[in-house]
């Protein structure tokens, strides 16, 4: 079911600004119901991307950083419980082991690996969510990028990926 859908990435800082939470809504609400929306289950874009799915009775797809009995952040669970009973959730790490912050950038490459694309609202000049981007590049998949302002840190990111050929949104 689910993963036979087109799918779009959709990730972002987790610290995001009204702008990059008000985008990803806007964005992911134009989506068809042929899409499943796939993201990292991560404060922020993530968690607009899975919430904005289900209110639009999209399907939503979590990857997560971390093993089922170790779920982070605390206060997505209440969201993980939902996608669970409407969505998929996944994960390549078992229970019973320690979690580690290394974990949440390996993750990424399988956001992008189960997308055709990936849209970034709006990303810093270190965001975590240019991992994704980068995975979907080398995985031959298409980036999409949201412009922001020039004077905005938040918007560093995407404008270097827009310089780097990723597709203007």
């Amino acid at each position: 079911g689910l993963l036979k859908n087109h799918a779009l990435g959709v990730v972002g800082p987790r610290k995001a600004t009204d702008y990059g939470l008000e985008v990803t809504k806007v964005l992911v609400r134009q989506l068809r119901a042929q899409f499943s929306v796939i993201s990292g289950l991560a404060l922020g874009v993530d968690r607009v991307s899975h919430q904005v799915a289900l209110e639009g009775a999209l399907s939503t797809i979590a990857i997560l950083g971390v093993p089922f009995d170790d779920v982070y952040p605390k206060e997505n669970l209440c969201l993980l419980e939902t996608i669970v009973e409407k969505g998929l959730v996944m994960t390549e790490f078992p229970n019973g082991i320690v979690s580690k912050a290394y974990h949440f950038p390996q993750r990424n490459r399988i956001i992008s690996g189960l997308s055709q694309g990936v849209l970034l609202p709006e990303a810093g000049e270190k965001s975590g969510s240019l991992i994704t981007a980068r995975c979907a590049m080398e995985q031959g998949r298409e980036v999409f990028c949201v412009p922001g302002s020039i004077f905005s840190d938040f918007s560093k990111g995407t404008h270097a990926l827009i310089q780097d050929g990723a597709k203007l949104v």
